[in-house]
């Protein structure tokens, strides 16, 4: 069978699309490798309706209303690759099936990239964390830092200020701070510490100290860290889709204003596809990613002017 759409990834932007594509009568299958980028967090902060809930009821309520829409199938697997053919793409899943359909989703999501520091991965999601918006409420009024040099070591910085009175800036060594940087920071009671960052020592999953390589530790409640996002797979650029690299070391998919890529009948939303990755973001683009794709196929099947104006 060929699918009319088929959507690579069932997080919030993919199960968004879907929705979309299933009320519009759309056959649609949705691949789903169950690995959401959100999983260590135990809660969706700032999502409206599900603030501060568990990221795995949000992704069951989304299949839970696909199951009402019967062109609409989903599929537990990973995509391994995928390729354009005559009239649409085929995509192998890792059980050796194929599936073929005339425009592709992708809404894969983004993988993050963290310090590789000791003691990172046990805490991350929780007091180590890269999004204030996230988790700033979490850890408000307690002691914290920020890991980052530079430029983005200063906007992390006085952002924390939001949540703490207590928030120092950890340079790892890299002394990028301007002078007009320092007094910045200065002002806003931030205080900076540049030695190298070796360890992050935590407990029962929380953070509790900070090791310097001098051997001195610095006691702090949460962590914030710089973690650019990078491509989950090759697949976008199997199938021609390009990237723009980021000034932050991020490497979203090139998208016009319409969701499209840079391969004709290959749509992408959410965090594939963008440079600040939020869920709030993710379920909008999926939906207007869909209502364009349903568009495109008018436009096959009855000369809908495309794309709209």
């Amino acid at each position: 069978m060929e699918f009319e759409c088929a959507v690579v990834g069932a997080g919030a932007a993919g199960l968004s699309a879907a929705l979309v594509l299933g009320r519009a009568r759309r056959t649609t299958m949705v691949i789903d490798s169950d690995a959401p980028s959100n999983r260590a967090a135990p809660a969706i902060g700032g999502l409206l309706g599900y603030d501060r809930r568990p990221p795995d009821e949000l992704y069951a309520a989304g299949r839970a209303e696909l199951r009402e829409y019967p062109t609409v199938e989903f599929r537990r697997g990973e995509v391994r690759s995928g390729r354009a053919v005559d009239r649409g793409f085929v995509l192998d899943i890792d059980d050796g099936t194929e599936v073929r359909a005339r425009r592709v989703l992708l809404a894969t999501g983004m993988s993050y990239c963290p310090p590789q520091l000791p003691g990172l991965a046990e805490l991350w999601g929780t007091t180590v964390f890269h999004c204030p918006f996230c988790h700033g409420w979490e850890v408000r009024d307690t002691r914290l830092a920020a890991l980052a040099a530079g430029e983005q070591g200063l906007h992390t910085a006085l952002m924390l200020r939001g949540w703490s009175d207590d928030v120092v800036l950890l340079t790892d060594g890299r002394a990028e701070l301007t002078p007009d940087d320092r007094r910045l920071l200065q002002r806003a009671g931030v205080s900076v510490d540049e030695r190298r960052v070796v360890e992050l020592i935590g407990a029962d999953g929380r953070l509790q100290s900070i090791a310097f390589a001098d051997g001195d530790r610095l006691d702090r409640d949460a962590l914030l860290v710089e973690a650019p996002v990078r491509q989950p797979s090759p697949l976008a650029a199997q199938l021609g889709a390009t990237c723009t690299p980021g000034p932050l070391g991020t490497e979203p998919l090139t998208v016009d204003e319409i969701a499209r890529t840079s391969a004709g009948g290959v749509f992408a939303a959410g965090d594939v596809c963008t440079e600040q990755p939020h869920i709030a973001g993710a379920i909008a683009t999926g939906s207007q990613a869909a209502m364009i794709i349903v568009q495109s196929l008018l436009a096959d099947e009855v000369g809908l002017p495309y794309p709209p104006g």
